[in-house]
């Protein structure tokens, strides 16, 4: 047995791959659209053209496919399988005869692996390296794959102090649940924030607003609100850290910081745009 099907048997380790899997059943060419709408704002450009794009774990595929339909050399990696076998399903689907999109299985840990890729233009890691275990050291081997004058793009969950203590808790609760028990679960953390939002929005005469906070929630980067939420309370291993703590790491590094985007609430990603200048 793998040591990470070991972790999962243990509930130490979230299923990501599953998760993403039944979230493709939702991609449709809106949300991918949105994704490069992300992808072109947060790193300030119009296209990827000529430019090689390294996915540290890539996990559904959506953000290696619109940054080959922006125009990038693409390299996707995941830890997990099942996310490998997402990926490769969109590069089958969309781009399944272009040598310019490679997908592998890899670890963000592994710097043998690492060392193999080379350098990239555009590093993109989104809300995965805090769920290595060992998040400082992946954001160490990150920063070394970004070639001069290349821009690292990265999210991590911003640090809420006793409320990212408690989430802490509440993931590994989760992930040791029999399965049949872990969609309940998830609906039972979910009940009582959206029935108070739910109210407050028939009070205040705003139900539109909160129809379209489900409805519409493929404009956030063209993800699935339901495999979010799933994502968000499964996800495990889990850390965290402070925009302040991110961008003064980096700096000591030698890259300048171009983007810093807050979470819109709380425990949300702090994302996070650098620039190596050496």
């Amino acid at each position: 047995m793998s040591v990470k099907v070991l972790e999962i048997a243990q509930g130490e380790r979230f299923q990501f791959g599953e998760n993403w899997k039944h979230f493709l059943s939702t991609l449709n060419e809106t949300r991918i659209e949105e994704a490069e709408k992300s992808l072109k704002k947060m790193l300030q450009v119009e296209n990827l053209t000529n430019k090689s794009f390294l996915d540290v774990g890539s996990g559904s595929g959506i953000f290696s496919l619109a940054a080959k339909r922006l125009g990038a050399r693409v390299h996707s990696f995941d830890y997990d399988l099942e996310s490998v076998a997402c990926t490769m399903e969109l590069r089958r689907r969309y781009f399944s005869d272009d040598s310019d999109w490679t997908v592998e299985e890899g670890s963000v840990l592994d710097t043998n692996y690492l060392h193999s890729l080379g350098k990239f233009d555009v590093v993109y890691s989104w809300g995965v390296l805090h769920h290595t275990g060992q998040m400082w050291q992946a954001l160490e081997n990150v920063s070394e794959l970004v070639s001069r004058d290349g821009q690292l793009f990265i999210a991590i969950y911003d640090d809420g102090g006793w409320r990212s203590t408690m989430w802490r808790r509440i993931k590994k609760t989760y992930n040791r649940l029999p399965q049949p028990l872990k969609t309940p679960f998830v609906f039972l953390l979910l009940v009582p924030g959206q029935s108070k939002a739910l109210l407050q929005s028939i009070l205040t005469r705003r139900l539109n607003e909160y129809i379209r906070s489900w409805t519409q929630y493929s404009k956030n980067r063209g993800m699935s609100r339901w495999h979010d939420a799933v994502d968000w309370i499964g996800g495990y291993p889990y850390e965290v850290a402070t925009a302040g703590q991110l961008t003064d790491f980096f700096k000591a590094k030698g890259f300048d910081v171009l983007q810093v985007k807050r979470p819109d609430y709380k425990l949300g990603c702090n994302e996070l745009v650098f620039a190596r200048h050496k």
